[in-house]
């Protein structure tokens, strides 16, 4: 009789491991794209008042560690730099 076969159990982290990397990954991808149209929409609106840019950035930075939490020293590494440099060049902050 054939025995049929089957996944053996020290595989299934694997499967697992697999999995969250990929969801990881996806979240990364779905963080950068919220985090450049961010940076793309004060860049680019005319009409945007510096507290309404302010905001929006405020809000991308609370979706991010919703999506990542306890990462915020890498938002601050990362994006916080961006957004600033932004905010100058945008805004004419000094």
């Amino acid at each position: 009789m054939h025995k049929p076969e089957t996944t053996p159990a020290h595989e299934a982290p694997t499967t697992e491991l697999a999995m969250s990397v990929q969801e990881e990954a996806r979240l990364i991808r779905r963080m950068q794209l919220m985090m450049h149209l961010v940076l793309q929409t004060v860049a680019q609106d005319s009409s945007l008042t510096i507290d309404e840019a302010s905001q929006m950035i405020a809000d991308a930075r609370t979706a991010a560690l919703t999506m990542f939490p306890g990462k915020e020293l890498a938002y601050d590494l990362i994006w916080r730099p961006r957004f600033q440099r932004l905010m100058r060049e945008r805004f004419r902050i000094m």
